[in-house]
């Protein structure tokens, strides 16, 4: 038994279709880069919540620091859970360093979701694994 359908049916039993579809739109990440919380003083800046920032990125504050000592072109350390920049550094320059942090080594690119690790990939190389699609990418080691 085959069932005949005019266009205008098939387009109006398409539209029904389509908008009992969920929209993509809907589906928002509450995931919000953290701003960072910096003390100056004299010749050193410290960063007062890294190790918050740590954990929303899931990495180690060494890997963070580490970035942030090669940006700056700065040595750094640790001191009572504080990491201690050798050197000024206005709220905004780190917010930016921090934001391109997470932008480059702890956001999927496919589908900008937080959920990754960090593989070593050798050579100087890292592997980006998204723990969401199983996209992987190749990064430059910081």
């Amino acid at each position: 038994m085959v069932i005949q359908i005019d266009d205008k049916e098939y387009s109006e039993l398409l539209d029904r279709a389509f908008s009992k579809l969920p929209t993509l739109e809907a589906e928002k990440s509450d995931f919000v880069i953290p701003s960072v919380e910096s003390i100056v003083q004299g010749n050193k800046t410290m960063i007062r919540n890294i190790a918050s920032i740590a954990d929303k990125a899931r990495r180690e504050v060494t890997d963070i620091a580490r970035y942030l000592s090669k940006e700056f072109g700065v040595p750094t350390s640790m001191e009572d859970q504080r990491l201690v920049l050798t050197g000024r550094f206005a709220q905004e320059q780190l917010d930016k360093e921090v934001h391109k942090y997470f932008e480059t080594y702890v956001i999927c690119r496919e589908c900008h979701k937080p959920d990754t690790h960090l593989e070593n990939a050798g050579r100087g190389m890292l592997m980006l694994v998204c723990e969401a699609c199983g996209a992987r990418y190749g990064l430059k080691n910081y």
